[in-house]
């Protein structure tokens, strides 16, 4: 879910006590939220409706109709209203939906004041993903092809390549052959969903379509077009060049190419063009950015068209094809030449098609509770086509997956089989989230995931709560100060290397958190690891241990370095030694954060 209230203009409204309340806390927690004055109630929305992104009104619905409906324009440049009541029981999506972000407005608006979000938007309410939240420039039947996909109707996906999409439902398929040279040969993910059995590319022919291809098409009113973000154009330009030059040569380039605008990812071109005003500009027309690479990174690019003219002016024999080829990331080996430099009196431009990335999502679930966990996880899951993880994590959430999500899920000890398996989905083009408790990179699946990933993949990182941290909270603030994270497992490292780094916590005088302490199977560690403890704190420094943190059955024990029974300790349980500082207070582990120095 986008954080619209970081940079969106939001324009209060209300007409009574209870109402300014509302505003006023929201308005407080929010940077640009401000309440919106009028002469009368009507006046002061309609201002807000001029001058703000969204409009939150602590208003009646049907009044915020009535004034607000001689105003309405497209979904694509209202702002979203989100209405309140004055009880703040409800948080109504009134307009935006998803495309103009009403509805992530009123979840926000909910989580802050204690109101329910009610989301009205067809996908959104039966948990598809709305063709224009894709994050990508949508065209066509777009209505159309969006009702036959909630109605369970066949849609033909037809692909230039694996992208990496959301979950689709099992009536979105690739047809069951390539068919009018729609495709280039682009597929999607079968297999175990999340709602069933999804057909493996068997679905009968509609005259529903869902296209996803950056180029030029017939469209009609069964046909609906993402255009996914493959194209660069490397732009080279004499200092000075108009804008209107850079622009006309680009959109004849594609027009003659057959691709579509909507695609560019971004101009490229050399660094010492990257304050030319004429690019710059060309490129904030068209809402990309611009990429510029030295001309010693330019110079090795192998290009068809490279010219010593160039070389000799800005070090580099080409601009625009090299320009093109490296694209956003320098990759320049996943990306092919559709059209070779092509110029004008003062520009030149060279198209390339780069080759999509699949998409790995390593997620941190937190510790049990669904209210720790974050709403990026939350959005990370519903981002995704396929789900990977261990069983008891993926019952936890199997909720929140969208109809058509594969999910591959395994049991314990079979870590690096989901590592591999989650990399491998995502290095075939998919959107891919693979899931471990409390944070993906503590002990969990991030480290041999990312052991296999390679630059096939974009691979984002979602923090989790910790175990550690969910533990420390129900103790009190044991990790007030510099503490240790020790693992006690010795099944991928040797119990002489666990003991050193438990010595060297013991005399750096760490707060210690041991994970896996002790299983049927490993019962002496703990013993030995509290011994080493032992001979550098006092007997009474407290050990906290915290079983099932925020999970039923969640049990809080303390004791002392001298008295704990390893015996109440087992892999669901979290264990934290205070440092020679920490003491409790009040039945709570404190470790002061005025650290008094021992010589």
């Amino acid at each position: 879910m986008p954080d619209l209230t970081v940079t969106t203009r939001i324009g209060l409204v209300a007409a009574t006590t209870a109402g300014r309340r509302h505003a006023d806390t929201v308005a407080a927690a929010w940077p640009h939220a401000r309440l919106v004055e009028g002469d009368t109630v009507a006046d002061a929305l309609r201002s807000a409706w001029a001058g703000s992104d969204a409009v939150v009104a602590f208003l009646a619905t049907g009044a915020v109709v009535r004034i607000l409906a001689p105003l309405l324009g497209d979904k694509h440049s209202d702002p979203a209203v989100v209405v309140v009541d004055e009880a703040a029981r409800h948080a109504v999506a009134l307009l935006g939906g998803h495309a103009g972000g009403g509805n992530d407005l009123a979840e926000q608006v909910g989580a802050l004041l204690d109101a329910r979000p009610v989301i009205t938007t067809a996908t959104d309410a039966v948990g598809l993903p709305g063709l224009d939240t894709l994050g990508w420039p949508v065209q066509g039947a777009v209505a159309a092809v969006s009702r036959a996909i909630l109605d369970g109707e066949p849609v033909q996906l037809i692909a230039d390549a694996d992208w990496p999409l959301p979950a689709l439902p099992p009536n979105v398929q690739p047809p069951a052959s390539p068919a009018d040279g729609d495709t280039a040969g682009g597929d999607t993910a079968g297999g175990d969903t999340a709602d069933g059995d999804t057909a493996g590319g068997g679905a009968a022919v509609s005259g529903y379509r869902l296209l996803v291809t950056d180029r030029v098409v017939p469209l009609d009113e069964r046909t609906a077009v993402l255009r996914p973000p493959s194209l660069v154009a490397g732009v080279g330009a004499s200092r000075g060049v108009p804008a209107e030059e850079v622009a006309e040569l680009l959109h004849r380039v594609l027009a003659e190419a057959g691709l579509h605008p909507a695609s560019l990812r971004c101009l490229a071109s050399a660094d010492v063009k990257a304050d030319e005003a004429g690019i710059r500009s060309t490129a904030d027309v068209l809402g990309v950015p611009l990429v510029t690479w030295p001309a010693t990174r330019l110079a090795v690019i192998d290009v068809p068209h490279p010219s010593e003219v160039v070389r000799a002016a800005v070090g580099t024999p080409s601009v625009a094809e090299a320009a093109a080829l490296l694209g956003a990331d320098g990759r320049a080996e996943h990306a092919t030449l559709l059209v070779g430099k092509t110029a004008t009196a003062m520009a030149t431009v060279a198209v390339a098609r780069h080759v999509p990335r699949g998409r790995l999502a390593v997620v941190g679930l937190g510790p049990g509770a669904p209210d720790l966990r974050t709403p990026r996880a939350v959005a990370e899951l519903r981002r995704a086509a396929v789900v990977v993880g261990l069983d008891q994590y993926l019952d936890q959430v199997r909720d929140v997956f969208r109809p058509g999500t594969r999910v591959l899920s395994s049991g314990l000890g079979a870590e690096e089989a989901r590592a591999r398996a989650a990399v491998a989905e995502a290095a075939a083009g998919r959107a891919v989230a693979l899931v471990g408790s409390g944070d993906a990179g503590v002990y969990a699946m991030a480290s041999p995931a990312l052991e296999y990933a390679d630059e096939r993949i974009d691979v984002v990182g979602v923090p989790g709560v910790t175990a550690a941290l969910a533990a420390g909270a129900l103790l009190g603030a044991p990790l007030g100060h510099d503490h240790a994270y020790v693992s006690l497992s010795d099944l991928h490292t040797p119990w002489e290397v666990i003991e050193r780094r438990v010595t060297a916590a013991a005399e750096g005088d760490f707060v210690t958190v041991f994970y896996n302490p002790r299983s049927r199977a490993r019962d002496w560690q703990l013993g030995k690891a509290l011994g080493i403890l032992a001979a550098h704190r006092p007997p009474d420094a407290p050990v906290g241990v915290v079983r099932n943190a925020s999970r039923p059955g969640e049990r809080v024990h303390l004791a002392t370095v001298a008295t704990l029974d390893p015996a109440v300790v087992d892999m669901y349980s979290v264990v934290v030694v205070g440092n020679s500082d920490t003491r409790l207070v009040a039945g709570r582990m404190v470790t002061p954060r005025g650290y008094r120095w021992r010589s």
